[in-house]
């Protein structure tokens, strides 16, 4: 097929059902590539009627039920991308969707939040006696591997061993990897930074107010609240957000997020890497949506 041919294929920015209307980078995306006269339709993954070939490319933005429905979503990735081209590739998005992979990002030489890995058939107990032992901090974070938005993470206070017990027995109780790191106190005050990057390039960088507030319960919603205001990153910021780049087993990606807090010490650590199908709070950055926009359209 010619690239002109190619080009007059619309691109689908792919959400969900329940994501339609949230989704806040859709608006401004649709508008900068309507300029561009690139044509794009908001289309729900999960849509039987949808015809998939149809698409030059098919754009994850907003597929954010996903991890309450992983099997279905990854069959219908795999056959997406047999008729299409899916961007960030499915292999980006397995790869992205399972937190082991902060282990991976750790032995190359990125620093993370420290983080224990809690598999089924573990002793949630005996897990949590020693990550106790081995951490001074107040407040512990108990979260799924494979989850989003929040879903199923909660703040504990460290004397509250029982509760934190019964979070970590639920998760493995229901198949799922469980992940358990200090809760960083800098988080409270400097909040998360999170850089976006389009097409291996820094685009703009947001902050992000406190998620996870103490004896709050986890949420049930796609994802939780969130503060979000513009933020200039600091140059260590930029410098580990390269390195993260680096270190990833992939070519240049079309979009990227990672979401970094600081520790104790104050230096940045990688909270999150974000690959899938992330929020890029393009409203907070007057030219991102151009700059996206300008990346598709020579797809």
């Amino acid at each position: 097929m010619t690239r002109t041919a190619a080009a007059a294929r619309p691109i689908a920015l792919v959400t969900a059902r329940a994501a339609h209307d949230l989704d806040e980078d859709l608006p401004p995306l649709v508008a900068a590539l309507a300029e561009r006269q690139v044509p794009a339709e908001v289309v729900e993954w999960d849509d039987q009627r949808v015809d998939w070939a149809r698409f030059h490319v098919a754009l994850l933005r907003s597929t954010w039920d996903y991890s309450a429905r992983l099997p279905e979503f990854l069959t219908w990735l795999d056959r997406t991308a047999a008729v299409t081209r899916v961007l960030n590739p499915p292999p980006v998005v397995r790869w992205n969707l399972d937190k082991h992979y902060l282990a991976e990002l750790r032995h190359a030489g990125a620093a993370i939040v420290p983080t224990t890995f809690v598999e089924p058939g573990d002793d949630a107990a005996a897990v949590m006696r020693q990550f106790l032992q081995g951490h001074a901090a107040a407040d512990v974070v108990i979260k799924p591997v494979v989850g989003s938005g929040s879903r199923d993470a909660q703040r504990h206070p460290r004397n509250e061993v029982p509760a934190m017990v019964a979070h970590v027995s639920r998760l493995l109780a229901e198949r799922r990897s469980v992940l358990v790191q200090p809760y960083l106190e800098r988080v409270d005050d400097y909040g998360e930074t999170a850089l976006i990057y389009f097409g291996g390039q820094f685009s703009h960088a947001i902050r992000k107010g406190p998620l996870l507030q103490r004896g709050s319960a986890p949420t049930s919603a796609l994802f939780a609240p969130e503060e979000i205001t513009p933020r200039t990153p600091g140059s260590d910021e930029l410098e580990l957000g390269e390195r993260v780049l680096e270190a990833l087993p992939f070519e240049t990606l079309l979009y990227a997020r990672i979401d970094l807090v600081r520790g104790d010490d104050g230096a940045p650590c990688v909270l999150e890497l974000e690959l899938a199908e992330p929020s890029l709070f393009i409203a907070y950055s007057a030219d991102a949506a151009r700059r996206f926009a300008v990346i598709l359209a020579g797809l």
